[in-house]
C-alpha cells in the first residue's frame, strides 16, 4: 500500500478531554489558579472530552495499513507546564498522539501549516475564526448530550453540510439576499459549472485519499453530504464532486428537513455545517462541529 499524503488532524485539549472544570477555575480564578490545580493533578487522568471517540478512530486507521495513514496533534493554548497532565492523560489512555504545541495563551492557528494540518478541532470559537480566516479548514465543536458520542460502525464516518463548508458560499450569498426562489433558478441555470471550493475540501480530499488506499469496499472511512438543498438544486453538487474527483459515499438531499435524525441514521462521528441553528439541532444526535464561515455567519454577526 502506498499513500503519499497523511492526512493530520489538529486538536486542543479542551476538545481531546474534558477540562470543563479546569476551563471554569480560570475564568473564575484566574490563570494562576488554573496553573497551580493542572499541577497539583497532573498525575489524574483527564476523561474523556468531545473529541476523544473520534481521535480513537481516526488513530484506529493506522492499525489497517503498513505505514502511518493519520496522525493527530495537539495545539493547546495551555503552557508547557501545565500541558503536562494532558499528555500525562494521553498516555493513560493509550493515545498515539507524540507531537504538539504549547503556547502559553496565544492563539495556535500559526502552527497548523508547519504541521501540515488538513483541520483544527477547538472549542475556543476565536481561535477557529482566525484559522478559517487564514485559510484553514476548522470547526468548533459544541458540547451536548451528544458530546460522547461514538457512531455504532466501527468506520469513521463523517458528515458534511455543503454550502460555505465543503463549497463555497456563492450559492448560499444567492439564497441569502434574494431568496429560495432566486437560489433555485440560479443552481438550475449554473448547474453545470462546478461550485468553487469551502474550507473543507482539502479535508475532505486527504479522506478520499485514504478511502482510496482500501478500496470502495474496505475503506475505514465512510462519508456523507446532509445538505438543505433539494431538486433541482441538487445536480449542481453531483457534478461539482464529480469534477472534483472526489467520492462521497451517502447523499442527503433533504429539502429543508431537520438533519439530526438523518446524521443519528447514518451513524455520524461528527458532523460539520455553516449554520448555528442545524448544528445546535444536530448535536442533540451526533458531535457536530460548526464552521463559522460564509453569509449566514456574516448576516448573524
Amino acid at each position: 500500500m502506498t499513500f503519499s499524503r497523511k492526512l493530520v488532524v489538529a486538536i486542543s485539549s479542551r476538545t481531546l478531554f474534558d477540562l470543563d472544570d479546569s476551563h471554569r477555575l480560570f475564568e473564575t480564578e484566574g490563570k494562576e489558579a488554573f496553573c497551580r490545580y493542572q499541577v497539583e493533578h497532573e498525575n489524574e487522568p483527564l476523561e474523556p472530552g468531545v473529541a476523544f471517540p473520534l481521535v480513537q478512530k481516526l488513530l484506529a486507521i493506522n492499525q489497517a495499513s503498513l505505514e502511518p495513514l493519520v496522525e493527530v496533534i495537539l495545539l493547546s493554548r495551555n503552557s508547557a507546564d501545565t500541558g503536562l497532565r494532558v499528555f500525562n492523560s494521553i498516555q493513560q489512555h493509550q493515545l498515539g498522539i507524540t507531537r504538539a504545541a504549547f503556547t502559553s495563551g496565544e492563539p495556535p492557528f500559526s502552527y497548523i501549516p508547519a504541521f501540515g494540518a488538513h483541520l483544527f478541532l477547538s472549542a475556543n470559537a476565536e481561535d477557529v475564526a482566525k484559522t478559517l480566516n487564514a485559510g484553514y479548514a476548522a470547526a468548533t465543536l459544541l458540547t451536548s448530550a451528544a458530546g460522547s458520542h461514538r457512531g455504532n460502525s466501527p468506520q469513521l464516518r463523517i458528515a458534511f453540510d455543503g454550502d460555505a463548508v465543503l463549497f463555497s458560499d456563492e450559492a448560499e450569498r444567492i439564497f441569502q439576499f434574494q431568496g429560495l426562489e432566486a437560489f433555485t433558478a440560479n443552481e438550475k441555470a449554473e448547474a453545470h459549472r462546478p461550485l468553487s471550493g469551502g474550507p473543507f475540501m482539502g479535508f475532505l480530499a486527504a479522506l478520499h485519499h485514504i478511502q482510496q488506499c482500501f478500496g470502495e469496499d474496505n475503506a475505514p472511512i465512510r462519508t456523507a453530504l446532509v445538505t438543505a438543498r433539494g431538486a433541482p438544486s441538487h445536480e449542481r453538487v453531483v457534478r461539482t464532486l464529480r469534477a472534483w474527483n472526489i467520492r462521497i459515499d451517502e447523499a442527503m438531499f433533504l429539502g429543508g428537513m431537520d438533519k439530526g435524525e438523518f446524521l443519528q441514521a447514518f451513524g455520524a462521528d461528527i458532523f460539520f455545517d455553516d449554520q448555528t441553528r442545524h448544528c445546535e439541532s444536530a448535536s442533540r444526535h451526533v458531535a457536530t462541529g460548526h464552521v463559522p464561515h460564509g453569509i449566514a455567519n456574516q448576516a448573524s454577526e
